[in-house]
């Protein structure tokens, strides 16, 4: 945390804080709505989760190569207003009673779109801001405000549901991303300016494509993060329909429930330097995913009785690990690309394995609608169990200390 003392890191710091309280209550509100509000079908709700993700695999791409091209800052503080714009236009169509699923899908595309962009400069930034030395101390500091975020934005985002309706507490999530907008906007420190049109477009995502897939760990951690997402994306909206609508749990007592991922998180923001030192950087990336992956095949059989406890059990086990795995891999990522190639490294990346989130929640909508919640959520969580594999049979199974790369192109 020491990093804290640092204007602009802690300027970064303020922002991400904002945005992930208000990520956590829109991870909730938003399929909430189309469930209790327009009560929506399961295929609708899964459609609703393709349309969040469906813009990292249209510009994902791309979208690295133009980030590369522009001040990384610059772009965060872009995508955080027209956030907040798109989604603040959902309570204001409730109020006034013309708010449809259609609107929602609208909504939802444009907040993809933006996402991407926000994503693959806020992954390139942090290295204009701290030594590379120093990234897995500041993935941590971040990390650990995502978890955080997920003890507390659950719950109170449940609430807040339960107490303004679901599209009214979206607002919380448009001050979010406005916060977040001038904490970054206040930012003092400025990168160089980048030099425009270097090359043609699609020789520069190229460049960052054959970077990601010519290195070996890249393509395994791609891979492996790729599977999981595909999985999680399947099961995600069938389990808010099954708490919702199945067994008829409020938006408090969901956000409760939910929130235990994040406290999973904490603990394992705490333990993993510590778990990496002991057992290795490569060990403790898969060990992260494999051990609470079993976890899952409590979802299908859940009611609402002590079974619950079994679900905050997953929600822990899963979010500790999770943080575990992804500090390691993104301070990997960070600390092997030289830095002209970081936005378009991350993009690849994001395209590679968030593109597999709008067909599982396809999938899982199709699922949902044919063999019921509760099967698709046992095929979710069978396919959850596959994804640490592309770790354990290659080098990572056991690498201690994962190398390092060139800070500059070849």
């Amino acid at each position: 945390m020491s990093l804290l003392r640092d204007h602009d890191f802690r300027r970064l710091f303020l922002a991400d804080t904002a945005s992930q309280a208000g990520s956590q209550v829109l991870m909730l509100a938003l399929p909430l709505v189309a469930v209790s509000a327009l009560r929506a079908s399961a295929f609708e709700v899964g459609l609703l989760a393709t349309c969040q993700t469906l813009a990292f695999v249209v510009i994902g791409l791309p979208a690295g190569a133009l980030v590369d091209r522009m001040r990384k800052r610059v772009v965060m503080v872009v995508a955080d207003w027209a956030r907040a714009l798109a989604l603040a236009s959902v309570p204001v169509a409730w109020w006034l009673d013309v708010l449809t699923i259609y609107q929602l899908y609208a909504v939802a595309l444009v907040l993809g779109v933006f996402t991407v962009f926000f994503d693959v400069a806020y992954q390139s930034y942090l290295p204009h801001l701290v030594e590379r030395e120093r990234l897995v101390e500041g993935n941590s500091t971040l990390e650990i405000v995502r978890t955080v975020a997920q003890v507390g934005g659950p719950s109170g985002g449940g609430y807040l549901i339960q107490l303004l309706t679901a599209p009214f507490a979206l607002v919380a999530t448009v001050a979010g991303f406005a916060w977040s907008a001038l904490c970054l906007a206040t930012i003092r420190g400025r990168e160089p300016r980048q030099e425009p049109g270097r090359a043609r477009l699609g020789k520069e995502i190229a460049e960052g494509v054959r970077f990601v897939l010519g290195q070996p760990l890249l393509r395994r951690i791609a891979g492996c993060t790729a599977t999981a997402n595909l999985f999680v994306s399947v099961s995600q909206p069938m389990v808010l329909l099954l708490l919702a609508r199945e067994l008829g749990l409020g938006g408090g007592a969901i956000g409760l429930l939910t929130a235990a991922g994040g406290l999973g998180g904490i603990v394992g923001a705490l333990v993993n330097a510590r778990v990496a030192r002991r057992l290795g950087q490569g060990p403790a990336m898969w060990l992260g995913l494999a051990v609470p992956a079993p976890l899952a095949f409590v979802l299908p059989w859940m009611e609402a009785d002590w079974r619950l406890g079994l679900f905050v059990l997953y929600e822990f086990g899963t979010g500790a690990g999770v943080v575990l795995y992804n500090v390691t891999q993104l301070s990997f990522r960070q600390g092997i690309t030289p830095e002209p190639l970081l936005g378009r490294m991350n993009a690849t990346m994001r395209f590679l394995v968030w593109g597999t989130l709008p067909l599982g929640g396809l999938i899982g909508g199709a699922l949902g609608g044919s063999i019921g919640v509760r099967n698709t959520l046992l095929v979710g969580a069978a396919g959850s169990c596959l994804a640490f594999l592309w770790l354990v049979t290659s080098p990572l199974r056991t690498m201690r200390e994962l190398p390092a790369g060139s800070h500059t192109l070849a």
